[in-house]
């Protein structure tokens, strides 16, 4: 019998996912990561794992999540930019535990609650779309490696998340960061630490139009602070001078943004293929028309005839080719 460790919550999709492998004959070992888990959550995974009927063991990692995670939120919104946690935890934390812990144990597969499938071409594994379209979370794992890959099981992939929660009594999901515990960010930042220096507000002619209460508390495309005058929205952040620089809503439309740091399965296919698209964010408005995508030293340029609305530095972009995650990265620049 084959054996799979699945990241388990204890929650409804892990729960449905460990349920999904044993019925499809996998001797399942739940493994619940300890981020910043209080008492309750972990006994709830205990018990559920025991309902389900799987082995259920406890994965102490507060200190690589606090140093890979949390201490890059704040240094990232500390620098004017709009960081990507979730996608940041998926790659280092979630599922690299999975496999590092996998390899000790002498198991072969590793798996999740995720929504989404992964398929096999030309010798690469990709991450591909869930089957259900508004639960997809496709664009959150595109720095898997192909090591990850092609040890993964999907077993949510091709479920539908409404006929999932129909199965529980308690359809209650934790919902956002998890570490902010649903409290404002600027609030968590400064908590932590982060300065809140008050500076200018500039026009895109750098002439002074207000203060603001700290960079930190702004995002790009926001239109609401201090600072903040109706019809004027923040269209970029420049931490060097402690400037919040704001604009008219249709300076928020770029056509050509950089990517660093970037995951891409196979760049070859990339730079050649004509049918590659972008999402800069898992919900809402992404270009829908194929991209033009070039290379220049460490950067991606991706250039797109639809313009993509409120790109944030340090946020992710992410390349796919009909259903298939080519890539991503995260970006670091616009025009």
């Amino acid at each position: 019998m084959a054996s799979v460790l699945l990241g388990f919550s204890g929650g409804i999709d892990s729960t449905t996912a460990a349920q999904k492998l044993k019925d499809e004959g996998y001797n399942v070992v739940a493994l619940t990561i300890d981020t910043m888990l209080n008492d309750d959550a972990i006994e709830r995974a205990k018990l559920r794992a025991a309902e389900v009927g799987v082995e259920w063991y406890l994965y102490d990692a507060r200190e690589r999540f606090e140093r890979d995670i949390i201490e890059y939120f704040c240094e990232e919104y500390a620098s004017g930019r709009t960081p990507a946690p979730c996608t940041r935890c998926n790659t280092l934390i979630k599922w690299q535990i999975l496999l590092e812990e996998a390899n000790r144990l002498g198991i072969e597969h590793i798996a999740t609650g995720h929504y989404f499938n992964i398929e096999q071409h030309g010798g690469y594994y990709y991450v591909a779309q869930g089957a259900d379209a508004t639960k997809d979370q496709s664009y959150y794992l595109w720095g898997l490696s192909q090591e990850i890959l092609q040890r993964a099981l999907t077993p949510m992939g091709m479920l539908i998340k409404r006929d999932v929660k129909a199965n529980f009594k308690d359809k209650s999901e934790s919902m956002g960061i998890c570490f902010l515990e649903g409290k404002p960010y600027a609030e968590f930042l400064q908590k932590r630490g982060v300065a809140m220096v008050p500076g200018e507000v500039v026009n895109s002619r750098g002439e002074v139009c207000g203060y603001h209460n700290g960079i930190a508390r702004y995002t790009i495309g926001q239109k609401r602070g201090e600072g903040l005058m109706d019809g004027m929205r923040v269209v970029d952040i420049d931490a060097s001078k402690n400037h919040i620089i704001v604009g008219e809503g249709a300076l928020l439309y770029k056509h050509k943004l950089y990517i660093t740091n970037y995951n891409i399965v196979n760049i070859s296919e990339l730079l050649s293929a004509d049918d590659i698209t972008i999402k800069i964010r898992g919900i809402g408005v992404n270009p829908q028309r194929p991209v033009h995508i070039t290379q220049r030293g460490e950067e991606l340029i991706a250039e797109t005839p639809d313009a993509a609305f409120a790109p944030a530095k340090g946020q992710p972009l992410v390349f796919y080719r009909n259903n298939l995650v080519i890539g991503g990265g995260i970006v670091v620049d616009f025009e």
